[in-house]
């Protein structure tokens, strides 16, 4: 009974206090914090895109204080099937839906390509499109057939559900289930240390990322496509033939933080973190 005694009052007083409009709380300060955004944002999928949403979650997180940015990855597929699920707010996928994922919305951050990579020891200085393709199905199996040392060589490719095998087996008109791997790797940071840590590897990646870890003193070089150099410069000039948009994914319009922070990651508040991620910036 005494708690009972106590709440009314406290009823009444508030009540007055709004018919008042005499709290000791501005409005404008209520109106401010109703206005900011909170909560937790859940993004999973492209191990490529994961990279680039953490940094401009982390900036994010800097500017709305009140909000939390869960960056998974487990490939483009993940990111697709959570983000229709809504398992996940948002799905990072590295490529462009798909006729049967015309369902969701795709919003692009950035763009990006696909670089085969070799350790930077090996003499090789490229590879022709029946070369790779010969090297991914076991034809070619010792760099000295295609101009290198006398090693065998160690084919790493990407494991099911990647975009980036996706891709790179669509522009090569590769079977996936032709290709022959000595070593099948799920993210970009486990190729790049595979390549860099084996002489006699090949694998590709994004080049976003295997530019930023060969200019980070990481052994491995890009070799060019179609005689066009591996280059972020090149994916925005739009001469790489192997190019993708990095999107995020939602199942319907999205809404509150979710949207914000889309149209964050879209604004120019974000582009510097793109460029430093090795990424060509949407407005260009």
């Amino acid at each position: 009974m005494k708690n009972l005694r106590i709440l009314a009052p406290l009823s009444i007083g508030a009540a007055t206090c709004l018919l008042l409009q005499s709290c000791s709380k501005p409005p404008s300060a209520a109106n401010q914090s109703a206005n900011t955004p909170q909560g937790k944002l859940v993004l999973t999928g492209s191990s490529t895109v994961a990279p680039l949403a953490s940094e401009i979650g982390k900036r994010y997180e800097a500017e709305h204080p009140g909000v939390r940015v869960d960056v998974q990855t487990g490939g483009s597929s993940r990111g697709i099937a959570d983000a229709r699920q809504r398992v996940a707010d948002i799905g990072m996928v590295s490529r462009s839906l798909k006729g049967t994922e015309k369902d969701l919305q795709a919003f692009t951050i950035a763009k990006d390509g696909i670089s085969v990579i070799i350790n930077s020891d090996n003499p090789v200085k490229s590879l022709n499109a029946r070369q790779i393709v010969d090297i991914y199905t076991d034809k070619i199996n010792n760099w000295k057939q295609v101009g290198g040392l006398d090693a065998p060589i160690t084919v790493v490719n990407k494991a099911e559900g990647r975009s980036t095998l996706e891709l790179f087996s669509e522009h090569f008109k590769l079977k996936t289930e032709d290709i022959k791997p000595d070593v099948v790797i799920g993210d970009n940071e486990q190729g790049i240390k595979t390549v860099a840590g084996n002489p006699n590897a090949v694998g590709y990646v994004s080049i976003g990322s295997g530019e930023y870890a060969a200019t980070h003193q990481t052994p491995i070089k890009l070799l060019p496509v179609a005689g066009v150099a591996a280059s972020i410069t090149n994916v925005s000039n739009g001469t790489f033939p192997i190019s993708r948009p990095l999107n995020l994914v939602t199942n319907k319009s999205p809404t509150g933080l979710t949207k914000d922070f889309i149209d964050f990651a879209r604004s120019q508040q974000a582009q510097d973190v793109v460029k430093e991620q090795y990424f060509v910036p949407v407005s260009q």
